[in-house]
């Protein structure tokens, strides 16, 4: 069960697009504002499939965490939730695990009391917070989770929304540094190298929108990893990771994913 009621939300902004309600109509959900449709109507087809790609590179890793005993996860950057949800597929495997969700957008925070709800064994809470305020989040999760033991963070589809006069690198540095042994993260990013007239057509129209983004080459993004253990089959696109049969169907894509583990020394 949730360990405590969320406060009231703010007022939501339907003048503006945010990120995570154009996500959500990407997925083909119901939870977004003409603004939103408007802006991810603009996007190339293929953001569609990203969108998709994510979600399903977010399912593979989590169960397969959760398979290897991992029983606490910390989710920034949540969107709004879209069945099935990050903690129902970890305590498919682990029923007492214990989730943390993060966002930023009032709107997520409106769902996230009926819809983020735990397994009876296990225990999930929602967090608004923003991620560029990586202190404030890990006080807060730690009322949740015990970082003793390892967390498993998930930064998907969120880091390419920093540009790097955001300080990126050092945000994941903070939250990174926070994780014991054994602990994971889970990164997925929008590409700058792979389709590039692709890349710089979505950064133009979410622009427009007033929404800065950041894509990555891959060699930007291996530096987010950094320090820790690339779990095979390493830093690859989205539909290319998995570590269990059956594998992903072969597609294209412009989203650089992959998982690594705390070392048994620490990170560097």
């Amino acid at each position: 069960m949730p360990t405590g009621t969320p406060p009231t939300p703010p007022r939501t902004d339907t003048t503006r697009a945010q990120p995570a309600r154009v996500y959500d109509w990407l997925l083909g959900g119901k939870d977004n504002y003409p603004v939103d449709e408007a802006v991810g109507r603009r996007l190339p087809p293929q953001a569609k499939d990203a969108a998709r790609q994510n979600r399903a590179f977010m399912h593979r890793a989590t169960a397969w965490l959760a398979d290897q005993g991992v029983d606490q996860f910390l989710d920034i950057g949540t969107g709004i939730p879209t069945e099935p949800n990050l903690h129902q597929i970890a305590q498919r495997v682990v029923p007492a695990a214990r989730i943390v969700y993060v966002d930023n957008d009032p709107i997520v925070l409106r769902h996230a009391e009926a819809l983020l709800v735990s397994s009876p064994e296990g225990t999930t809470e929602y967090v608004q917070a923003d991620v560029r305020d990586p202190g404030g989040i890990l006080r807060r999760a730690r009322d949740v989770l015990d970082f003793s033991r390892p967390v498993a963070l998930s930064l998907i589809a969120l880091l390419h929304f920093l540009p790097d006069d955001q300080d990126p690198q050092g945000i994941v540095r903070e939250l990174v540094d926070a994780l014991p042994p054994g602990s994971a993260l889970v990164l997925s990013h929008a590409a700058s190298d792979l389709h590039s007239d692709l890349a710089r057509q979505v950064a133009e129209e979410y622009a427009r929108a007033g929404i800065r983004l950041g894509f990555r080459t891959r060699d930007e993004v291996a530096r987010f990893f950094d320090g820790l253990d690339l779990v095979d089959p390493g830093l690859v696109t989205a539909p290319k990771w998995f570590r269990t049969e059956p594998a992903p169907a072969e597609e294209d894509s412009g989203i650089h994913a992959g998982v690594a583990k705390v070392p048994s020394g620490g990170t560097a």
